[in-house]
């Protein structure tokens, strides 16, 4: 029951995440006047279908994702006339490749900003504090309990929870001696160092104290973290493509662990590994690859300065290229998913 849920929540958080992408591109479209054939969530046989004004709106057999089909939007499709998608004014298309990714950027901000509203966030302070602790991992097995204050780790001083995070995460996988204040006595344990499931960050399973926020202050926070969750990724891939070294990347293996771990975890983990997977799949769309919206932003800003259209068959080619990239990347990722596994063991990790 338990593994079903999980795969029930996967496909449908990684669902929705798409179905929120392509109806952006859906919205945008129609602001055009583009003629949308088929808009659908999912994929596979038709379950649920209903044809409205000349469009086939349909709830597919797979969950996972959607796609918005317009008229001429190929170009093996496009014949020039009104209503296709390559016909319009280099600005529009600009925009409804834009639209998609835009949208998951708004997805992401709703659902932080729901996260701090509904579950606070920290709140600054000079020692480290317990606000909760998490069901099952070492802290809560040892009876530590909210109000707790951890003094020390392995006799390093502890006054901030950045102090304590830097000190777990230079044990991970190692056990640990703790001095915790309760109330006016001190006592020692020692604890086991793991791995949070989601974040890959060590944890002994403790929270710091949460303060409740208003609805404008979770609103800017959500608007904060979004951006964070875009520019440290960045940040990330430049200093390693400086260093000449491989990214480490999660495919489609990856995050769907990452998801049923979240699960797991509770609805507060879940929803923010959402978040995060939104503004990803918004981020890597916003990339200068063929094929993907950012890719189809550039090339239709090339059209917009050169006042030209850009004729069919370079947007073949360059859809070509930019299929051979994305697909390198899919296989890339995943290698690097089976290689977390440890799957790829028994065959020398090729």
């Amino acid at each position: 029951m338990i593994i079903f849920f999980q795969m029930f929540s996967v496909a449908v958080g990684f669902g929705f995440l798409v179905f929120i992408h392509e109806f952006g591109h859906f919205l945008a479209a129609k602001m055009c006047k583009i003629k949308i054939v088929t808009f659908a969530f999912g994929f596979g046989p038709d379950l649920i279908k209903h044809t409205f004004k000349g469009t086939k709106y349909c709830v597919k057999a797979i969950p996972f994702g959607g796609f918005v089909k317009m008229m001429g939007e190929t170009p093996a499709e496009a014949t020039g006339s009104d209503g296709e998608y390559l016909s319009l004014a280099w600005y529009k298309k600009v925009w409804i490749s834009f639209a998609g990714p835009f949208s998951n950027y708004i997805f992401a901000i709703f659902l932080f900003s729901f996260v701090f509203n509904a579950w606070g966030v920290i709140t600054p302070n000079t020692n480290c504090c317990i606000g909760s602790v998490v069901k099952n991992y070492p802290a809560a097995v040892v009876g530590l309990m909210p109000g707790d204050k951890i003094k020390s780790v392995d006799a390093v001083e502890i006054e901030t929870w950045n102090d304590l995070n830097v000190e777990l995460r230079n044990r991970v996988g190692k056990r640990a001696f703790f001095v915790i204040e309760r109330k006016d006595k001190s006592f020692k344990l020692d604890m086991f160092i793991v791995k949070n499931p989601v974040t890959k960050a060590a944890t002994i399973g403790v929270r710091p104290i949460k303060t409740k926020i208003s609805l404008i202050k979770s609103l800017y926070f959500g608007v904060k973290a979004s951006i964070l969750q875009t520019v440290f990724p960045i940040i990330y891939l430049v200093e390693r493509a400086v260093s000449l070294e491989n990214p480490d990347i999660s495919g489609p293996i990856g995050i769907i662990q990452l998801m049923a771990n979240a699960t797991k975890e509770g609805l507060q983990d879940y929803l923010t590994l959402v978040a995060i997977l939104s503004v990803a799949l918004g981020l890597f769309n916003l990339f200068p690859i063929p094929m993907v919206d950012g890719g189809m932003i550039l090339l239709f800003f090339i059209e917009g300065i050169v006042r030209k259209r850009i004729n069919v068959k370079t947007i073949h080619i360059y859809n070509t290229i930019g299929l051979i990239f994305v697909v390198a990347i899919f296989l890339f990722s995943t290698y690097s998913d089976l290689l977390r596994l440890n799957v790829m063991k028994p065959f020398g990790g090729l």
